[in-house]
């Protein structure tokens, strides 16, 4: 006997996974994770018994609930699996799949259309970060097609706009969890930074690299990511993260000056692979190394003069621009943090589980 589960399968900026309502799955949150997993077929190198595609960004997973928070409209949990591991990590933010939250939630009816557009707030309860997530809905109905391109993923579509209101100390204690804007750890410079993910962000060079060196090539220099994740494990203590061993974060993203026309230039590890593009809140994090004074990016960062500057971030497969807003007070605080995204529905149905796992709700 199988346990069929509804789901919407979506893709969110350069990752996918399925979507649940809360209540469609368990409460309790073991039984809840052990249903995740199965879904995924986690854990297993292909996911072959499961919808996972056999790489950290499609092993993803997007819950989502009416919010009982004054002022906002939906909480969204997200859950990061690994294909070889029985984990289910709830406490990174995901900025990629929170671009199919509202979309969700309208193709379910969780939520009304607004108009031509429908602007919503989103909790994200993993870290208490608050958006808001503006998408097309002519005639009441999610609008996919449209001109919008981002990199790492085909063709065009519709515009997703995030704001993100408050994102420094995501998961840490603050902006600079060391309460410096740059370290020296296990004998590499460093800025261990969060504004909306963890990152430690190191020079290329410091670690024998160019930093325009392929995704394939990274991920096959064994030397290279046994150095980084020795280094990672430091900076987690650094951080006041402890033991990370076991965490997806901070994630590690080695950086260069920009080589096509861009602010700077990153391959971001995630953290044990290395990234086909990069994720949108890490993006928005090296984006605010760029414009603190001090950080490892000087030097190597090309940043126009303002309080309001538009980052281009480079990575393997093209770039992500942020737009960030400086406290003309103190340019070292970042007030606002804005950027654009796309999302589609890929499929709507159910997803079955064995019975074993979890007989479903009485």
């Amino acid at each position: 006997m199988q346990t069929p589960i509804k789901t919407l399968f979506m893709r969110g900026g350069t990752s996918r996974g399925p979507f649940f309502r809360e209540a469609d799955l368990p409460a309790d949150i073991a039984s809840r994770d052990r249903v995740l997993l199965a879904v995924m077929g986690s854990p297993d190198r292909r996911q072959i018994d499961g919808l996972g595609g056999a790489h950290p960004l499609t092993s993803k997973v997007g819950i989502v609930r009416p919010s009982q928070t004054a002022g906002v409209d939906l909480d969204f949990l997200f859950a990061q699996l690994q294909p070889e591991k029985d984990s289910v990590d709830t406490t990174p933010n995901c900025g990629n799949m929170l671009a199919a939250v509202v979309p969700f939630a309208l193709e379910t009816g969780m939520v009304a259309a607004q108009g031509e557009t429908t602007t919503l707030r989103v909790l994200t309860l993993n870290t208490g970060m608050q958006c808001d997530i503006t998408v097309e809905t002519p005639g009441g109905r999610v609008n996919y097609a449209g001109d919008a391109h981002i990199d790492g993923v085909p063709g065009a579509s519709a515009p997703i706009t995030i704001n993100f209101l408050d994102t420094a100390g995501s998961v840490c204690t603050g902006l600079l969890p060391t309460g410096r804007v740059r370290d020296t750890i296990d004998g590499i410079e460093v800025t261990c930074i969060d504004n909306g993910m963890p990152l430690v962000i190191l020079r290329a060079a410091d670690v024998g690299c160019s930093g325009y060196e392929s995704v394939a090539e990274l991920n096959g220099d064994a030397p290279l990511k046994a150095r980084i994740e020795r280094l990672r494990l430091a900076c987690g203590e650094a951080m006041g993260l402890g033991d990370v061993s076991a965490r997806n974060y901070p994630k590690m993203t080695l950086v260069a000056p920009p080589k096509a026309g861009g602010s700077i230039s990153t391959r971001s590890f995630i953290p044990h692979v290395c990234h086909d593009a990069i994720g949108v809140l890490a993006a928005v994090t090296v984006g605010t190394a760029c414009v603190l004074d001090g950080s490892v990016t000087a030097g190597i960062a090309v940043v126009a003069a303002g309080h309001s500057k538009k980052i281009s971030v480079e990575h393997p497969t093209g770039e992500f621009s942020v737009e960030l807003e400086l406290d003309p007070e103190n340019p070292q605080n970042v007030r606002r943090a804005a950027l654009l995204r796309t999302a589609r529905l890929i499929m709507r149905g159910e997803v079955m589980v064995p019975a074993e796992v979890w007989p479903g709700k009485a």
